[in-house]
């Protein structure tokens, strides 16, 4: 009754049209808008479901918040995207009336063209998806992105920021990405002392550097075992090249390396023997 009394206040050309098949369009358009914002509210909701899924995976982990985010809008853009695509195929077969095959044809080839004109942009967009999926890098942690090495400032899906050890801000489009190199997640770090000593000295270094270096992973708990004694080039002549090779604890390596190099000094001076580096 309240519908039939509000028809009857409108003036009578906008009456006809109401009932006529533009009001019918303009309902449906107004149902379909409204579908669209439920979509779009409820997007996030699901969003935040399907990451914390994740949990119940193979490698069971907690992702650190701003993944959580960054995954979170990804996939409510996923949605809303798709929400909006179908959207627009109903509007256009419905209420336009649009033969199918001929809009058939028309996505076909507007694909195709935005495909061949944006192929470096699409590229870069589903390079960033794999990335953000993948977790190879994280804003905060060291890397080098194939000749760019530094710390990452911001992920998005069209690109990389990251700040250079020289201090500039050089951004690397995601496709250009191949290799990764991620050294904010190694499993150690090295600390390794190079020495240049007299040839004539070698052969009573080398047990007393032995010796050291049973005693430095005893007395220094991030020092992952006795070091390795090496000549890297193997020359002989008047002077010998000799490196320690050291491993410790992932991210101790720089802190670690002037304690070993005083260990060695002392060792060394103590016994007599000159030498050059560390």
């Amino acid at each position: 009754m309240a519908y039939h009394r509000g028809m009857n206040a409108l003036p009578p050309w906008l009456r006809d049209v109401l009932r006529g098949p533009w009001g019918q369009g303009l309902a449906q358009l107004a149902v379909l808008l409204a579908v669209l914002w439920w979509v779009r509210a409820m997007s996030w909701g699901l969003a935040r479901r399907l990451v914390r899924l994740s949990r119940y995976a193979g490698r069971a982990r907690e992702h650190r918040p701003a993944r959580q985010m960054t995954l979170q809008g990804l996939i409510a853009d996923g949605i809303s995207a798709l929400a909006f695509f179908a959207a627009a195929i109903w509007v256009l077969l419905r209420l336009v009336q649009v033969p199918a095959q001929s809009l058939a044809w028309a996505i076909g080839l507007l694909g195709a063209g935005i495909g061949l004109a944006a192929r470096p942009l699409i590229s870069d967009y589903l390079a960033g998806i794999g990335f953000v999926i993948e977790d190879a890098f994280s804003v905060g942690e060291k890397v080098r992105l194939g000749v760019e090495e530094g710390v990452i400032e911001r992920v998005n899906l069209r690109s990389t920021l990251l700040r250079a050890m020289t201090g500039e801000l050089v951004t690397v489009p995601n496709g250009e990405i191949r290799i990764v190199h991620n050294y904010s997640r190694g499993l150690f770090s090295t600390a390794d002392v190079h020495l240049r000593l007299a040839s004539v000295d070698v052969a009573r270094a080398l047990p007393l550097l032995a010796e050291l270096g049973d005693e430095a992973a005893a007395a220094l708990p991030d020092l992952d075992g006795p070091w390795q004694i090496i000549s890297k080039s193997g020359e002989l002549g008047a002077q010998t090249d000799l490196t320690l090779l050291a491993r410790t604890r992932f991210g101790r390596g720089a802190d670690l390396r002037p304690q070993l190099m005083a260990l060695v000094h002392e060792r060394l001076r103590g016994a007599g023997i000159a030498f050059e580096g560390g």
